[in-house]
């Protein structure tokens, strides 16, 4: 199992409004399984590769809850990392709460409008598989506002924002966690800054053409960028993901 101290993502899930269809999706697309709904859990699922869990699926919780992948951070203390978020221009979607003896989660939205989780673990430490196909690699920040930013992740987390051209790695003690860009020009005002949720594929041209089929929207064709080959995509019930063979 991988390991993730305070302060590195350590977890996705989807929200849907379908989830049987999102199940049927990512399974087709991703070869995933789901497990059965978790009891007392409102109908959290797990998604699953070779009996390990790489990514959570739920219902929406309220009529105005865009479908979304949620990114997750590691976090010592929930309780006091939403007090830093609050003191530092973020807000709180969802105060701290306990689920169940899996851990303890927080929703808060940085300075920028993007939301974000957070994950103190107790027995539920974050995925089982990372960087390989299929699974989470790497988590963006799209934001109006690079510069608002900054600073709110380096007080929430210790985060220092690497620049290289317009493109910002956020790395913690040294080492990478993550990504910031800004939100280009073209985006709809409407569009709120996101995290959005990378997984490794082994093809990236054939995982768009299979997710087109599948009633997916392409909202990135397939580019080559230092780091490999990407694609944007939005699954057939609205959701944005992107998949990227490194």
């Amino acid at each position: 199992m991988p390991d993730f101290p305070p302060g590195t993502p350590m977890w996705v899930d989807l929200g849907t409004p379908d989830v049987d269809a999102s199940i049927s999706f990512y399974g087709e697309l991703f070869d995933w399984n789901a497990s059965a709904p978790i009891e007392g859990a409102g109908g959290y699922r797990f998604f699953e590769q070779d009996g390990k869990m790489v990514a959570g699926l739920a219902p929406l919780m309220a009529p105005d809850q865009p479908p979304a992948w949620t990114s997750y951070v590691s976090v010592s203390d929930a309780d006091e990392s939403v007090g830093i978020a609050r003191s530092s221009g973020g807000s709180v979607l969802l105060e701290p709460t306990d689920v169940m003896d899996v851990g303890r989660v927080a929703i808060v939205a940085d300075p920028t409008g993007a939301a974000l989780g957070l994950w103190q673990p107790r027995r539920h430490t974050g995925a089982e598989i990372v960087n390989e196909p299929v699974s989470l690699t790497w988590n963006e920040l799209d934001t109006r506002d690079t510069e608002a930013a900054k600073p709110f992740y380096y007080l929430l987390f210790g985060w220092d924002a690497e620049a290289d051209a317009d493109y910002f790695t956020w790395r913690l003690n040294g080492k990478p966690v993550g990504g910031m860009t800004a939100m280009p020009p073209q985006v709809p005002a409407q569009v709120p800054s996101y995290w959005l949720a990378f997984f490794a594929v082994s093809d990236t041209d054939a995982i768009e053409a299979k997710a087109r089929q599948l009633g997916a929207v392409v909202l990135v064709e397939p580019r080559d960028i230092p780091a490999g080959r990407f694609a944007v995509l939005q699954d057939p019930q609205g959701a944005a993901l992107g998949v990227i063979r490194m």
